[in-house]
């Protein structure tokens, strides 16, 4: 996919992990609606397992197996892509069968390996940006993903995604440099709008990861004004108290709701402005 042929924003939406058929269809439902009516391309997200939890005794996931089958089962249902991440190269084919998009983890963007195994799938791949990453490096990433895809004679289906950068311990900071440094690539950059506002390992003593979502429509905005952005990448959970996985970060559908009636209209006005920024570069 080429920034050229986004004539709409991207919203990768859903819940941080999958933990329930009905959860995943509370939050599936009402956002497949708002995405035709404010005309955006919605892909719904969960993941089967959380391979990085901080703490050992933390809620992974449903696992592959049973994950898929409840994919499968929004897929149909209501007629959206889906996108999870994978953690291991073997996991990449079993989950092309079933999923549109498969995402490499912020603390994997650097394997080898799983990039190619995730890209020679010929799903779309979303890159999330290590938080340990610069920008620049993520450019190195998308040339990993070109010689995957041409080695299989595939066409370069990638998205790199913004969310943050550490910042001492426990902290995260959004360069607003980014977006454009990562758009050199020519691919799609997309906005973590609520990983972007967690403190890693930042509560219960740091066993579980903290946050701070009421920056997410102040970061959101910042991100959209820069006109790099392609879109946009949220967790959204029936009662974000009670998830079961970053409870700190992840929006209601009514937060989520306000919040992309806000950004999608923002988004097309703020398109034009990357291509004014040319003047700057002489």
């Amino acid at each position: 996919m080429q920034v050229s042929e986004i004539t709409r924003p991207i919203v990768y939406a859903g819940p941080c992990v999958a933990e329930s058929l009905e959860i995943l269809e509370a939050v599936a439902a009402p956002l497949t609606k708002l995405s035709k009516e404010l005309d955006f391309d919605f892909t719904f997200k969960a993941s089967f397992d959380k391979a990085n939890r901080t703490a050992v005794d933390s809620y992974r996931g449903p696992g592959l197996e049973q994950a898929m089958k409840w994919f499968d089962v929004i897929k149909k249902k209501y007629s959206v892509p889906v996108l999870t991440d994978i953690h291991e190269s073997y996991q990449a084919k079993a989950c092309a069968d079933v999923v549109d998009v498969l995402q490499i983890p912020a603390f994997l963007c650097r394997q080898t390996d799983l990039l190619v195994a995730a890209c020679q799938t010929g799903r779309m791949v979303n890159i999330k940006k290590g938080q340990m990453v610069s920008p620049n490096a993520m450019l190195n990433a998308v040339e990993k993903a070109k010689s995957a895809c041409s080695a299989k004679g595939l066409p370069l289906r990638v998205a790199l995604t913004e969310r943050g950068a550490s910042f001492g311990y426990g902290n995260l900071v959004v360069d607003m440099r980014s977006f454009p440094i990562m758009a050199e690539a020519g691919v799609p950059v997309i906005f973590d709008i609520t990983h972007s506002t967690q403190l890693p390992a930042g509560a219960d003593g740091g066993k579980t990861s903290g946050g701070d979502r009421r920056f997410a429509p102040v970061l959101a905005r910042s991100a959209t004004a820069t006109g790099y952005v392609s879109g946009y990448f949220l967790e959204v959970h029936p009662d974000p108290m009670r998830a079961k996985s970053d409870k700190a970060v992840q929006l209601s559908i009514t937060q989520a709701e306000t919040l992309l009636r806000q950004m999608i209209p923002l988004w097309r006005q703020s398109k034009a402005f990357s291509a004014q920024d040319k003047i700057y570069c002489d």
